[in-house]
């Protein structure tokens, strides 16, 4: 994975981030969801770099081969707040004063709160198989809370953790190495089977529900939106668009400029349709 790319630790504060980063012009910054890596871009990533541009894929604070530091009573350590002020040091570590992001799931959170956060910063943003969490919120109905349970068990406290390691791998049925490829499937099966990972990464659904839905209603309170164009783009073979509907329309009071669009995907769309995502971000950051 990642033929070319520099791997190294990146010293931000509160964390050690683990980074791979590669490419020779404009930088953009992917950023992974639960229970992934950066390495669940290891297939897109080359292609943007064949494409021209430079790419950084940290693992997130608490996820991978990252540190965090240790839970507190309100979760602030794992809130959108904090991974995307990770973010914004790796890139200033690395020496890019603007960029592009994308997330994916529990990174589109973040990106989200950096492009709201640093609006100088972001120059445009790409949100993959989301809408905010307090969008998610307001419209939890049964359905909704049939197909996301997990949101709500994970942000009791010790169960999840006992569950969760009392088999990770079981628990996580779902990594099937034919489909995430052998490499990254073994580093995030690796990483699921460390009690610091698997609370660190239970903390940041405890913050979505607290901290980052608080955060996401003061922007709104306040009229804030995303300065920069954004591109929301979301799985055909997945849930969104079945559970809330108009997903755009979600997405138009929080962005300035919005375009938007479906990949033929399961909802990991960096592994199921590398091409076709990276393609639909060439083509959205091409001008930016």
């Amino acid at each position: 994975m990642f033929d070319g790319f520099t791997d190294e630790r990146v010293d931000v504060g509160e964390a050690v981030l683990r980074v791979r980063h590669g490419g020779d012009g404009p930088p953009v910054v992917l950023l992974h969801g639960h229970p992934r890596t950066g390495a669940t871009w290891h297939r897109v990533a080359p292609l943007l770099v064949a494409a021209g541009f430079t790419v950084v894929c940290p693992d997130l604070r608490g996820y991978g081969a990252s540190t965090a530091p240790p839970p507190r009573p309100d979760h602030g350590q794992a809130s959108k707040r904090a991974m995307a002020g990770d973010v914004a040091r790796v890139m200033e570590h690395l020496g890019h004063d603007t960029y592009a992001v994308a997330g994916h799931d529990r990174g589109s959170y973040v990106a989200l709160r950096l492009a709201l956060d640093r609006p100088d910063r972001v120059r445009a943003l790409a949100v993959l198989d989301s809408v905010p969490i307090s969008e998610h919120l307001a419209r939890a109905d049964a359905r909704f809370a049939r197909a996301y349970w997990h949101w709500f068990f994970f942000a009791q406290p010790d169960r999840p953790e006992r569950a969760i390691l009392a088999d990770p791998l079981a628990w996580y049925s779902g990594l099937d190495p034919a489909r995430l490829g052998a490499e990254n499937h073994a580093e995030v099966a690796a990483a699921v089977q460390r009690p610091s990972v698997v609370r660190a990464m239970l903390e940041d659904y405890r913050a979505g529900l607290e901290v980052d839905r608080a955060d996401e209603e003061a922007d709104r309170a306040a009229g804030r939106r995303v300065a920069c164009p954004t591109l929301a783009l979301w799985s055909v073979h997945d849930d969104l668009e079945e559970l809330h509907g108009d997903i755009p329309a979600i997405w138009r009071p929080w962005t300035t400029v919005l375009e938007w669009g479906r990949i033929d995907s399961g909802h990991h769309m960096a592994e199921d349709a590398p091409e076709q995502l990276a393609a639909r971000l060439e083509d959205s950051w091409r001008s930016r």
